[in-house]
């Protein structure tokens, strides 16, 4: 047997689920996209703030491509990096002379080392211990070949660092083949 004080409880119960469905409801949407076949909300947050930079700019209209990221490295220094470029003309030249830098990032033993200098170990004696590198000869071939494309810079005699321009774009490109 129900009793009042039982539907007024019940009255009570729907009355604040009324109101909160209406909160929920009253509040501003966010963007869904799919990403991989499911819906997340602002999945694609840093190009929806893209598309609002480049607006209808004569010089931005055939689009725009940006690399950001914030990262702390193993060593535990903190990398900040946000490059972005129009995409006018871009179809228009040739590549080629973008091939050494990424011909450099194919060989495992470039990564390799890219990830031990990364990761803290920065001298040439150090670096030359490390097994999976080669010999010396080999690990001054790979680490001139890294220098001439910029990958990495020659921070004192023996020593070398990947420059902040660099380690975002890197892991991009990581990211981007990971999949």
């Amino acid at each position: 047997m129900t009793t009042q004080t039982d539907l007024q409880t019940l009255r009570d119960e729907v009355r604040a689920l009324a109101e909160r469905l209406s909160a929920l409801e009253a509040q501003p949407t966010t963007s869904t996209t799919a990403v991989d076949g499911a819906a997340a909300p602002d999945a694609f947050w840093a190009l929806t703030g893209l598309r609002s930079r480049l607006g209808d700019a004569e010089s931005t209209r055939d689009g725009a491509v940006m690399l950001v990221g914030a990262v702390t490295l193993p060593t535990g220094a903190p990398v900040e990096w946000q490059q972005s470029a129009g995409t006018r003309g871009m179809f228009e030249v040739e590549w080629e002379d973008h091939a050494a830098a990424f011909a450099a990032l194919g060989h495992p033993v470039r990564l390799e080392l890219l990830r031990q200098i990364l990761s803290g170990t920065h001298a040439t004696a150090e670096l030359a211990g490390i097994e999976s590198l080669g010999t010396t000869g080999q690990l001054h071939h790979h680490l001139r070949q890294l220098v001439t494309t910029g990958w990495v810079k020659q921070t004192g005699r023996g020593s070398y660092d990947v420059p902040a321009s660099r380690v975002v774009p890197l892991l991009a490109c990581l990211t981007a083949v990971a999949r």
